[in-house]
């Protein structure tokens, strides 16, 4: 998985399959790019050649020389085994919105099967099926993505809104902030009970102000028909978040963004060849989760922008994992962190191969872009739960 290998994104694909076949794979932390070692079969070998992934032929001894080597203290490496592939539910309205999903582009193009819920079904509890949720480009605030301003006409927006409270109504909720406040309490049990969340963009700082205005209206007039509290900044709950605090919220509602989580800059400030992040090197044998979703063949990924973008450091809690953070700036793209029994993972930006991505631009190709940095950090979190201990029902 170094500069070598021809299509990374496929060959987690392949990993994940294999695995979820029930064969055993071992994860090389830190090993050439996060390498992969597997028994070799004659299908899993035509299963890399068909999809266009790069595997290494190495005898028995050689193998159990370098497992031997990789677990030695002097070096920041480890083997970790895959052992069970994750049930997977990507947060999703059944129809078409302007936009795509970087995760469900990520999934598909890897061969990665997953399964779309959205509100009702959460709400139903579908999530016990489940290991593994994405949540995208959703806003749970009730705010319908700060889109008000510019697209309120829209045919897709007015159907977003028609939608979302007919949802509301049929599930018994007067509005549909308290609706996905609903979602959110739900979401928060089934990472306590030992999910695994994954979010980008909106899907982020989003759920985390939700979290801290249960019992407070936050949104505005155009978006519920009626005015905000206006003690709503003061009775914030910064203890129900995960990974923000002491944001304020942005109470405009033509402005495009919900509190000063997210950062403001343009590409003025910070042109395009001057955009990028930097992945923090963990110990491989004493954080092997944090060296897990940060496994990549560079260290440094090119930026990209989002409605959420990146993170302003001083509104991150200290309990949460720093994984990577634009240099020289006030600004993290990659965080992740643990409540109950499972884990959250938050990563700004909207496509990792889009720089500004736009509302009614075409999906990325990633027929483009087969060994994309930024596109492995979401494969890795596809991969992790993997290696993790089995979720406990409750």
């Amino acid at each position: 998985m170094d500069d070598g290998q021809t299509n990374h994104l496929k060959a987690y694909g392949l990993v994940f399959n294999h695995v979820k076949a029930g064969n055993t794979t071992q994860w090389l932390l830190n090993h050439r790019g996060g390498s992969f070692l597997a028994p070799h079969t004659a299908e899993l070998e035509r299963a890399a050649r068909l999809r266009g992934v790069r595997v290494e032929a190495v005898s028995g001894a050689d193998a159990a020389a370098l497992v031997a080597r990789l677990e030695a203290q002097d070096l920041n490496t480890a083997v970790v085994p895959l052992e069970k592939a994750p049930r997977i539910a990507v947060f999703t309205p059944d129809h078409a919105l302007p936009w795509d999903d970087a995760v469900t582009l990520a999934l598909t193009y890897a061969e990665v099967e997953y399964d779309k819920l959205y509100i009702e079904q959460i709400l139903d509890g579908a999530l016990a099926d489940y290991d593994w949720l994405h949540m995208h480009h959703e806003d749970f605030t009730g705010q319908y993505g700060k889109f008000w301003a510019s697209y309120r006409n829209e045919p897709w927006y007015r159907r977003q809104v028609s939608d979302l409270e007919a949802m509301a109504g049929r599930a018994g909720y007067a509005k549909v902030s308290d609706m996905l406040k609903g979602v959110v309490a739900t979401i928060r049990q089934f990472i306590g009970e030992g999910g695994y969340l994954f979010a980008m963009c909106s899907g982020t700082d989003t759920f985390d102000i939700a979290a801290a205005a249960f019992g407070v209206d936050i949104a505005p007039i155009p978006f519920d028909g009626d005015p905000m509290d206006p003690d709503a900044q003061d009775r914030l709950d910064y203890e129900a978040t995960f990974a923000f605090t002491d944001f304020r919220l942005t109470t405009d509602p033509a402005e495009y963004r919900h509190a000063d989580i997210d950062v403001t800059r343009t590409p003025a400030e910070l042109p395009q060849e001057l955009d990028y992040f930097t992945l923090f090197e963990f110990s491989a044998k004493w954080d092997p989760v944090p060296t897990m979703l940060t496994q990549n063949h560079v260290s440094s990924v090119r930026g990209f922008y989002g409605q959420t973008t990146a993170y302003r450091k001083d509104r991150i809690k200290s309990t949460a994992v720093v994984l990577g953070e634009t240099p020289g700036r006030n600004e993290v793209k990659y965080l992740h962190g643990t409540y109950g029994r499972g884990t959250w993972t938050f990563y700004g930006g909207h496509d990792p191969e889009d720089w500004t991505h736009r509302v009614g631009d075409p999906p990325t190709d990633l027929n483009l872009h087969p060994n994309s940095p930024g596109y492995r950090l979401i494969l890795n979190n596809v991969l992790f739960p993997a290696a993790q201990r089995k979720k406990q029902k409750t």
